[in-house]
């Protein structure tokens, strides 16, 4: 019998789309993310050649709208971006969701998009006016600064009037900043909500490239609330963060502190939002230094199987209060609690007074008030 050979006529005519992608990434992409990311699933398919300017045209999109969508997706870990020295985009993989060794999905590697999207040396000022105003404005943010200690207010926040607004939409750099924005919230923008970028901007004296990476870390943890962005913002500027690098290796620095405390819990989850409340009461209230959380930890660990964040909260909060600063300091404040207790003991061993009658005519019961608290915190 001659060997018969199956062959098709016409190209495929089917792209194939991931469940998964349609259950769990679809409904927080935009329009613009949509169609970019299943027309390159398509010239994947079909393994035909494009570039950002042939998808530009095709969707009558500029570039950057297709470069933020890009950003967008890496963000999202579904597509991995490559560039060159100059920061051409030179390449774009595809990521198979149906195989999640391919690439870890963890963490994803955020770029602001901005320094794609424009030259590295572009630099368009405000205009003579804006500027004048910028500089009153800096210089009165930092007396006000100076007068509360660095702690912001919203009281203390310069509201931009109409023609400030005019004037900060002719600086390139805020129009690109707007732009983003509305991206990655997925509407237009409020008045209120340009606001909080020109004070960004203007105020806490943000790069456009810091911005950017602000506005996508809130975004892809799913705040999308200007408020919060803001106390974001607020928190960096205190911790003196001036660039997106800075940002990403103190996010980081807190993603291992946090992973490492809930590790020392016995905890492999992701934090719930309450015990994230912990965590930042101990390492920004408290400023305890890691080590001696994980001190509070295995004690906690030793003694109690439920419960773990209150009661190293217990501890913890005692150390706070003790003055402890430093690992060393932990013994020394033990053996104080210690003495307080035993002579907490004694003094109420002593002001028993037993009457002979024949109500209480029997040995009475001494309680020790600590292990009672112990005892709660485990049941």
């Amino acid at each position: 019998m001659n060997r018969i050979n199956i062959y098709r006529t016409a190209a495929k005519e089917q792209t194939a789309v991931s469940n998964l992608f349609i259950d769990e990434y679809m409904a927080d992409a935009n329009d613009a993310q949509l169609k970019i990311y299943l027309f390159l699933i398509r010239m994947m398919d079909a393994n035909l050649p494009t570039s950002v300017s042939d998808i530009a045209d095709k969707f009558n999109y500029t570039e950057k709208d297709v470069l933020r969508a890009l950003m967008y997706w890496e963000s999202r870990q579904l597509l991995a971006l490559d560039f060159d020295a100059a920061q051409n985009l030179t390449g774009i993989k595809v990521l198979s969701l149906d195989n999640t060794y391919e690439a870890p999905r963890t963490t994803a590697r955020i770029t602001p998009v901005l320094s794609f999207i424009r030259p590295a040396s572009m630099n368009t000022g405000l205009t003579a006016q804006a500027a004048k105003q910028s500089a009153a404005k800096t210089a009165s943010a930092a007396s006000q600064n100076s007068r509360y200690g660095g702690n912001r207010r919203d009281s203390d926040r310069h509201e931009y009037s109409l023609d400030e607004l005019k004037a900060f939409q002719s600086n390139e750099d805020i129009e690109q900043l707007l732009m983003v924005a509305e991206q990655y919230m997925g509407r237009q923008l409020s008045h209120s909500d340009m606001q909080t970028i020109l004070f960004l901007y203007d105020q806490l004296h943000f790069s456009s490239d810091l911005i950017d990476y602000l506005l996508q870390h809130c975004v892809e943890r799913g705040k999308k609330d200007f408020r919060y962005i803001e106390k974001v913002a607020l928190s960096w500027h205190e911790q003196g963060i001036t660039s997106a690098k800075d940002a990403q290796s103190a996010l980081r620095k807190y993603d291992k502190i946090v992973y490492t405390i809930m590790k020392s819990l016995g905890k492999t989850a992701n934090p719930a939002p309450k015990e994230l409340e912990y965590i930042n009461k101990w390492t920004k209230e408290y400023g305890f230094l890691l080590d001696v959380i994980q001190e509070a930890c295995d004690k906690t660990v030793m003694n109690t199987d439920t419960h773990r964040f209150a009661y190293a909260d217990g501890i913890l909060s005692k150390w706070y209060q003790a003055g402890v600063q430093r690992k060393a300091d932990i013994e020394a404040a033990d053996s104080s609690f210690k003495k307080q207790s035993e002579n907490r003991k004694r003094a109420q061993k002593s002001d028993t007074r037993v009457i002979k009658n024949g109500f209480n005519n029997f040995t009475q019961n001494t309680y020790d008030f600590d292990q009672l608290e112990q005892n709660i915190l485990s049941n």
